[in-house]
């Protein structure tokens, strides 16, 4: 049974992200949107509604292998570590990234359906 989930994986396990990223979600122009579509589309959204965060988005998925670690993003940003993880925390929550902890750093990517679920639901066209 499809329950029009994606699971997201993360170092604390796994947790349900993204319920629109099912092939059989309306485009918002189609057809009303449900009250639980609509407060999953805003937390993608509000998580997205952030300059440093988008930034951090290109950075990571732009970088060699489509992963970074913090250590790799600070001087870029010219932010502090604590910040740029707190802004990572939030992509990772959302679930648009995946966290991969390696001894002392942790290490990002983008989640390859996050983008793709947020392009369908605001999609016009069939």
């Amino acid at each position: 049974m499809h329950t029009g989930q994606v699971t997201t994986s993360t170092v604390a396990g796994t947790r349900p992200a993204l319920p629109l990223a099912d092939a059989c979600c309306t485009p918002l122009l189609r057809e009303p949107i449900t009250a639980s579509q609509a407060a999953d589309l805003a937390r993608l959204l509000k998580a997205l509604a952030d300059p440093t965060r988008l930034r951090l988005v290109s950075m990571v998925a732009a970088h060699d292998g489509g992963e970074a670690c913090v250590c790799d993003l600070t001087e870029p940003l010219g932010l502090t570590q604590p910040t740029i993880s707190h802004h990572l925390k939030i992509l990772v929550d959302a679930g648009i990234f995946t966290r991969d902890k390696r001894g002392v750093w942790a290490y990002y990517s983008l989640v390859p359906a996050a983008l793709d679920a947020l392009a369908a639901v605001l999609r016009t066209t069939r």
